[in-house]
């Protein structure tokens, strides 16, 4: 029986070295080559099979490394708030990633083409945080109310692996949803009234390439309402004993495809049914 026993668990364990869903936190020498790849801006390998668990645990790591080069956080993102964005990357919820002062670029910057490993941009908006009742947010109305500033971003992320094609939500997550880079415009006051809240569920974002129509969404692409994704942000940083203060900037996620960016190419990403109409832009060389 004993005999039989040992033969079963060595059999288990060997099964259990052989399953990828079997990994764990990616290691220190993982976070490390994952820090050497982004910085030297080439692929990184794919972390493979990492639960939920491993994926925010690698995904903290590699965030305090990226402190020591960046600085300390300025917001964060919420990655997978649309759709037909969780669809492509096998995944039924948002994911959470950090935001740092260096990454983000006035409207109008000149950036390289291949300004990542796997450099793609999309349509994405910003809020700034003005009172930490957010973090109690139970509806569009209520961040409403406790944030100061919309601001038009387009959003430079680098998927940063080899396989970006067969990367899911954890393995983003790992990634720091592919933070790298964003532009962003003057900032919209926000008006704190059911007027300016109809007008972010119901704009049209529109994404022009030298002046051709690549792309378009609306506001309720993002969770019904883009506001949503505050909602489920301050709840996910609530899990980790975190949450958003005043000055934090959040990205909402993407109003459109993600599209790889080209030498030459003009990008305007125009936010109509705001008010203005404001565009941010950027050029790629």
């Amino acid at each position: 029986m004993c005999g039989r026993l040992r033969l079963t668990l060595a059999a288990l364990g060997l099964a259990i070295l052989a399953n990828p869903a079997a990994a764990a936190c990616l290691s220190d020498d993982e976070i490390a080559n994952l820090v050497a790849a982004y910085q030297a801006l080439r692929p990184a390998p794919n972390p493979q099979g990492l639960t939920a668990a491993d994926a925010q645990c690698s995904r903290d790591k590699f965030n305090t490394a990226l402190a020591g080069i960046l600085g300390q956080p300025v917001g964060y993102k919420a990655g997978l708030t649309n759709p037909a964005v969780q669809k492509r990357f096998h995944y039924h919820a948002p994911v959470r990633g950090t935001l740092y002062a260096p990454m983000l670029l006035a409207s109008g910057a000149r950036v390289p083409a291949a300004f990542g490993a796997r450099p793609m941009f999309e349509a994405d908006l910003l809020l700034r945080v003005s009172d930490e009742s957010i973090n109690r947010a139970h509806s569009p109305a209520d961040v409403l109310a406790a944030v100061d500033q919309v601001i038009p971003f387009i959003e430079l992320p680098d998927l940063l692996v080899v396989e970006p094609g067969t990367l899911d939500g954890a393995a983003i997550t790992a990634i720091n949803v592919g933070a790298r880079l964003g532009v962003m415009a003057a900032p919209i006051a926000v008006q704190a009234n059911p007027a300016f809240l109809d007008a972010l569920q119901s704009m049209q974002v529109i994404v022009r390439g030298n002046g051709a129509k690549l792309d378009s969404g609306s506001g309720a692409d993002v969770l019904g309402h883009p506001l949503n994704a505050v909602i489920w942000l301050a709840s996910d940083l609530a899990r980790q004993g975190l949450a958003l203060k005043p000055g934090d900037l959040v990205s909402l996620g993407s109003f459109s495809r993600l599209l790889r960016p080209e030498p030459g190419l003009k990008v305007e990403v125009q936010y109509l049914g705001l008010p203005g109409e404001p565009l941010v832009e950027v050029i790629f060389f």
